[in-house]
Formats: structure tokens, C-alpha cells, sequence
């Protein structure tokens, strides 16, 4: 983790502008994602259109995964990006909890624990930039955590009701629930220590 330092002239100007940012293709997808978090609440809260939520998230999924590839191959990586593409995630992973816990489809005390992740790691980034500091940086872990939730979600979904789909789809919906919740809480843990240390090592100066 290193403190944030004001970019030379020369750099700064050779940054493209948001907008120009925002048109790249990478960028475009992570902002259809962001677009696609309020259809997809609606979807889940209001008609309980489950397939065609079903198909937001895969949507979903797939994007988050062509973004970071074409920014790669098209040497499009932005700082615009850098905060889309987590921010995406994120919304999206708090926005199906609160949904699933609204519709009963996974319990609270599942829901609650991820959700205080969130509500701490905002606080320490917070915390960070009043002190000069970038954000945490993103640790395989915490990506992982991402993925394994992002699978769970929609095998939860096909697992409503009492067809033979949904009795396939509820153990493996239910062991990557498991699995992600771990991953995402012990990779909470590991960026609040990254926090703490910075932190600690700015006043130690």
C-alpha cells in the first residue's frame, strides 16, 4: 500500500478525461453492469421474474469477466475502470443478499455478517484517503470470494421450488454460499489489516 502523491504535470495531462474513459469498451461494459443492479432488484422484488433475474446475473458475470479481459488486450486499463469494475461487483453481491434475505431464500444470519464486511471496509477506505493512502489492494482471495459468490447466486436461484433442476441446483447453490462467505469475510479481514498496518506504519514516521 502506498500513499496517494500528486502526479506530475505531464502525467496528469496525458491522463484521458472521464469521458473518454467512460467510452472505452471495458469501461461501457462495467457501466451496463452498474445499469443492470436496479433491473435486477426489480426483477427479484417485484413480479419475481426469477429467469429473466437469472439472466441479469449471468449478464452480469460474463461482462465482469470480458471487461478485464479486453482492457488487457486493448490496452484500455483506466483508473475509471479501477473503480467500476469493484464497485460493480460489490453493488451486485449486496443488492442479490438483501434481495435473497427479502425473499427468504437465504437466512439473516448469513446476510448480515457480509453486509458489516462491507460497512467496515468503507470505513477504513475512508479512513485511508483522509490519511493520504490509496484503497486496500485487491488480494486474490478477495477475488476469489467475488467469484465464488457470483456462482452461488444464480445456482440459489435455480434452486426455488421442487423440480429436479432446483434439486440439483440447491446443494451446489449451498456449498458455494459456504464457500464464498468465508472467502469474502476472511479477505475483509486481510484488508482492514492492510488498513491497520499503513496505518500504523504513517504513524510510526
Amino acid at each position: 500500500m502506498s500513499t496517494a502523491a500528486p502526479e506530475p504535470a505531464a502525467q496528469a495531462s496525458a491522463e484521458p478525461s472521464l469521458l473518454r474513459q467512460a467510452l472505452n469498451v471495458p469501461n461501457i461494459l462495467s457501466l451496463l453492469r452498474l445499469a443492470g443492479v436496479p433491473v435486477f432488484l426489480w426483477l427479484l422484488l417485484g413480479p419475481e421474474e426469477d429467469g429473466w433475474a437469472l439472466a441479469v446475473l449471468v449478464f452480469s458475470a460474463l461482462t465482469d469477466w470480458l471487461d478485464g479481459k479486453l482492457a488487457r488486450w486493448l490496452n484500455q486499463m483506466s483508473r475509471l475502470g479501477q473503480l467500476l469494475d469493484p464497485a460493480a461487483d460489490r453493488l451486485y453481491i449486496l443488492a442479490t443478499l438483501i434481495a435473497f434475505l427479502v425473499r427468504e431464500i437465504i437466512p439473516w444470519w448469513v446476510v448480515v455478517p457480509l453486509v458489516l464486511r462491507e460497512a467496515v471496509l468503507g470505513v477504513c477506505v475512508m479512513t485511508l484517503r483522509r490519511r493520504g493512502f490509496a484503497p486496500p489492494e485487491v488480494t486474490y482471495i478477495g477475488k476469489g470470494a467475488t467469484f465464488v459468490l457470483m456462482y452461488a447466486f444464480p445456482f440459489l436461484l435455480l434452486a426455488q421450488g421442487g423440480s429436479d433442476v432446483a434439486a440439483v441446483a440447491r446443494p451446489i447453490g449451498y456449498a458455494f454460499t459456504i464457500w464464498g462467505a468465508v472467502l469474502y469475510l476472511w479477505s475483509g479481514v486481510l484488508y482492514v489489516v492492510q488498513a491497520r498496518n499503513a496505518l500504523r506504519g504513517a504513524g510510526d514516521d
